[in-house]
């Protein structure tokens, strides 16, 4: 026999949740408005005002909706993107930016980082796992925070081998030219291969402040080893995505 199972939320979050599925997937495109609250009321089986009132007001606070007064409330022009992984992983030519800001620049959107933290660290185990590196043996840790037109949108912690980083500007407090990737290219460290893991997971307090997350959102936790030649595993790195800002996009050639 089937389980039986209810949602367990509050009215107002599975009203929330509906309404936001429409507007991620397109149902609800961009400058569309929605119904007043009494035909909202009436349209999710006769709730209350308050339940989608509370309803609307998180989807503003996700930055999916704005009310215009005297006019109504609208969706806004988001910014759940699909953004594709391997953009990212070619070195930028000399010269040229940060790969983060030179796509954003190609979707006619502001690109920026802001470095956090550099520090010579013992990393986690998976990150100690993925970099072969022994008990105790410690790594280069480059924390930074990616925005997309001023939205803080991932918090990106990136390790790597200090036997690899020592005498670099890895090691120094300062952004890289082109990115990482540029530089380990022109230190005979191509990046050949990447591998992602992708998991939905509860914030961390680090992540829902630095993220400006609002309450109650998951986030995107993508964990991806790159490989040079050889298979040498030369960065490892926990990226948080805004799952609200956030689309991964793959494109795979089927054998």
């Amino acid at each position: 026999m089937a389980k039986t199972f209810n949602d367990p939320r509050s009215p107002h979050q599975k009203i929330a949740a509906e309404l936001r599925r429409r507007i991620t997937r397109g149902d609800l495109p961009p400058g569309s408005k929605l119904g007043s609250t009494a035909e909202l009321m009436e349209q999710f089986g006769g709730v209350a005002n308050t339940t989608v009132q509370k309803a609307l007001q998180a989807l503003k606070a996700e930055g999916l909706l704005e009310g215009l007064p005297g006019k109504g409330v609208y969706v806004r022009q988001h910014s759940q993107e699909p953004v594709e992984p391997i953009a990212y992983m070619r070195p930028a030519a000399p010269g040229e930016p940060y790969a983060w800001v030179s796509e954003a620049a190609k979707r006619q959107r502001l690109g920026k980082s802001q470095l956090l933290e550099v520090a010579v660290v013992v990393p986690p185990k998976e990150v100690a796992d993925a970099l072969r590196l022994d008990d105790g043996e410690r790594a280069v840790l480059r924390k930074q925070i990616l925005f997309l037109d001023e939205e803080p949108t991932e918090l990106t912690r990136s390790y790597y081998p200090l036997s690899l980083a020592d005498g670099t500007p890895i090691l120094e407090k300062k952004r890289i030219r082109g990115g990482t990737p540029a530089l380990l290219d022109s230190l005979g460290f191509p990046p050949r291969e990447f591998v992602d893991e992708l998991s939905s997971e509860i914030p961390t307090e680090e992540e829902v402040v630095a993220l400006e997350l609002p309450k109650d959102m998951p986030v995107l936790l993508a964990f991806r080893v790159v490989y040079s030649d050889d298979r040498r595993p030369i960065e490892a790195t926990v990226m948080t995505k805004a799952a609200h800002r956030y689309r991964m996009r793959y494109s795979l050639p089927v054998a």
